[in-house]
């Protein structure tokens, strides 16, 4: 036999219990990263935590947790054995489920209702938010007779010094730190205020209480909260920067670009349109998914590392993912992202505000908790937030010749209780943010009648005002938009979609166009640009896209979505563009978690905003004017957008084509040029200036590379 020195036997031996340690810490690491199994699972599996009964969990608790620690005891419920995490997970959704079912029977345990007291929280200055919390009467989310939701009206005038009157909703917020507790209960009753005129307000609270007095109004005063009255002075912002507190609600003005009220800065808006499931997300409670294969709920694991800590979470760091998406979206130079907030029998079915799918009377006070959390940090992101109301699939009863029941659809599509209670606690919930839109739905399909009725009635509850946009297919833009152009309705903007990117241009000059005829300007953005399958593409190189679908079948690059979606939108006179992700890429509209799978595309469009602010270009005065370059019928080659006699952009997609018309011009102007890839500031070409009076030639931009560049002639004299 071989014999070995002492000191090598030594070694070995360490080796092998090194080797042993660290084969059980990967054991653990193994289990602690696991997700749990099937409920289905056989026994053996109880150690990870999942239940070895054949008794299935209530499909409104979702999935048991991920993470579970390696104990063993009996699960309540007669759910079998598992771990310490799963017992109490299951206890939690038992008691919910037990005091919901007092509180529809009735029989649950009241406390005493509030005393009538208010506290103010919010500093109290010109355009930030300041919350009123009201101690009311006592409330169970589920509570019929009763319904804190439709049978308690909260609203509190306030009323400037100079006169100005504001009235704003209030609502049911249970114990007042839900987000934090998933409170389902208590006295607590809030409004938030933002106001926009420095000085003293006073505010006078109206409570009253009856069978649908939040929809119809009358009731009886509930006495002790009723006619209370206090008085806030409000001083200057300190914000500054990105931060919508420094710049003031934005608003439509009667023009083609929102407005903000504060720096009177117009707005040209860039962001993500995808995913419309962006609230389908596991941190937020009561949150569940109802097609786990195709469209789990989110973790925004991607986007973790993006979050700061100084920035908002909630329950010991959930909220972290989607918070620090946001956080990414922003620094990339976006300033805008939309969302379903109801997408109940549609593509994804994961979203809506109820205690439960079906229960459309009751309101999830602790995940719109958190979804205001996630919102409110959008607005100090400086994000625009577009709210699609609806999913096509659930917006009305299908009618004509698919006519079908569709018991997820609000009313019916009507403007009844249903519609109007959903209404009410987003604008009084939500109303407040600085910059948003309230778009009637994603293709919207309700009749002309049932979208005025829901326009007008928003319009009459949201003391802010902000924009109503609508969005509809491609092929029933003439059906659905033309009979709300012009005073026919309060509509503020259209939000455009079409089939294929090379239509882009084209589309945005027409119903720029038409809603100027009609005497009401509109704010024109393209949300929905190229087909369902492509949209915005991935940057190539993301996980190896080379500019194929899923057929091998070349879509396009981002360059052609720089080229013909971004560029062609803006010069066009569109207010703006979100981007859509079609289902045959990777991080598609229904899964995405990781917007950096379009991150060259961000920069690019951030480049493009920057350079309508940065050069002070007067864009709200100037319209698209293609046939100046020989281009009438607006195709893709090149795009004119100019207030003529003063100054012109001439947008060229491979930096060809020089000659414009300035037969109607008089003068002598510059010729300077901007590289839409790189951005930076303007550079000089091979001619310098040119003179009025006929058809010129600007020259070449700096490069001639077969690559876009946009020509600025600007009059000297």
């Amino acid at each position: 036999m071989t014999e070995f020195p002492a000191d090598f036997v030594g070694l070995r031996r360490n080796q092998f219990l090194f080797f042993v340690a660290w084969f059980f810490v990967g054991l653990n690491l193994i289990y602690w990263a696991e997700p749990s199994l099937s409920q289905d699972a056989a026994a053996p599996l109880a150690l990870r935590g999942v239940s070895t009964g054949r008794k299935p969990y209530p499909a409104h608790w979702g999935k048991p947790p991920q993470i579970q620690t390696r104990d063993l005891r009996p699960l309540p419920g007669g759910y079998g054995r598992g771990s310490g995490t799963l017992a109490r997970w299951i206890r939690d959704h038992l008691d919910r489920d037990e005091a919901r079912e007092l509180a529809i029977s009735g029989r649950l345990k009241r406390q005493n209702d509030g005393d009538g007291s208010i506290e103010v929280a919010g500093e109290r200055k010109l355009w930030h938010r300041i919350t009123l919390t009201c101690q009311g009467p006592f409330a169970h989310e589920m509570d019929q007779t009763p319904n804190p939701f439709t049978d308690c009206r909260l609203e509190v005038e306030f009323v400037h010094a100079g006169g100005e009157k504001v009235l704003v909703p209030g609502f049911f917020a249970a114990d007042g730190n839900a987000s934090e507790t998933s409170a389902e209960s208590g006295t607590c009753w809030r409004v938030h205020f933002v106001p926009h005129r420095i000085g003293t307000w006073s505010y006078r609270v109206r409570f009253h209480t009856g069978s649908g007095v939040a929809l119809e109004g009358g009731g009886e005063p509930w006495q002790p909260l009723d006619a209370k009255s206090g008085q806030l002075k409000i001083s200057p912002s300190d914000k500054g920067g990105r931060d919508l507190r420094a710049h003031g609600r934005l608003q439509y003005v009667g023009e083609r670009y929102l407005v903000f009220a504060g720096s009177g800065k117009r707005f040209l808006k860039f962001g993500a349109d995808a995913p419309e499931t962006l609230l389908g997300y596991a941190d937020f409670d009561g949150t569940v998914a109802m097609k786990p294969e195709k469209v789990p709920l989110k973790t925004w694991q991607p986007h973790v590392r993006d979050w700061q800590a100084d920035d908002p979470s909630w329950q010991s760091g959930k909220g972290r993912g989607l918070i620090g998406a946001i956080n990414y979206l922003s620094d990339k130079g976006c300033n805008a992202f939309s969302f379903l907030t109801y997408n109940a029998g549609g593509d994804g079915d994961n979203v809506w505000p109820f205690v439960s799918r079906d229960t459309k009377l009751h309101y999830d006070c602790s995940k719109l908790d958190q979804w205001k959390i996630v919102f409110d940090h959008g607005t100090q992101r400086g994000m625009y937030l577009h709210f699609k109301m609806q999913e096509t699939e659930n917006d009305d009863q299908r009618r004509g010749k698919n006519s079908r029941s569709v018991p997820e659809a609000l009313d019916g599509g009507t403007l009844g209780p249903e519609r109007k209670l959903y209404c009410r606690e987003l604008v009084a919930r939500f109303g407040h943010a600085l910059a948003l839109n309230w778009n009637l739905g994603e293709e919207n399909t309700q009749s002309t009648e049932e979208q005025l009725a829901m326009m007008r009635y928003l319009a009459r509850i949201d003391p802010y005002g902000s924009p109503l946009v609508l969005h509809t297919y491609p092929e029933q833009q003439e059906k659905v938009y033309r009979p709300l152009l012009g005073d026919r309705s309060p509509l503020a903007g259209l939000s455009l979609q079409n089939s294929s990117i090379a239509d882009t241009h084209v589309q945005t000059c027409y119903w720029v166009e038409q809603a100027a005829k009609s005497g009401r300007p509109l704010v024109v953005a393209f949300d929905e640009s190229g087909n369902a399958a492509h949209g915005q593409c991935p940057d190539l190189g993301y996980r190896g896209f080379d500019g194929t679908d899923r057929t091998g079948k070349f879509a396009y690059t981002q360059h052609e979505v720089r080229r013909q979606t971004l560029w062609g939108t803006l010069m066009a006179g569109g207010a703006g563009c979100e981007y859509y992700f079609g289902y045959q890429f990777a991080e598609n509209d229904l899964v995405c978690e990781d917007w950096r799978s379009r991150d060259q595309s961000w920069d690019y469009g951030r480049l493009a905003i920057q350079f309508f602010y940065e050069h002070n270009l007067p864009f709200h005065e100037m319209f698209q004017h293609d046939e100046l370059i020989g281009n009438p019928d607006h195709g893709n080659s090149r795009y004119c957008f100019a207030k003529p006699g003063e100054i012109y952009l001439v947008y060229l997609s491979t930096g060809e084509g020089s000659q414009i018309d300035l037969t109607q011009a008089a003068g002598e102007y510059s010729v300077r040029w901007f590289n839409p890839r790189e951005g930076g500031g303007l550079v000089a070409g091979n001619v310098s200036k040119v003179e009025a009076g006929d058809k010129v030639s600007f020259g070449n931009p700096p490069e001639l590379n077969q690559q876009d560049w946009l020509a600025i002639l600007t009059r000297l004299r």
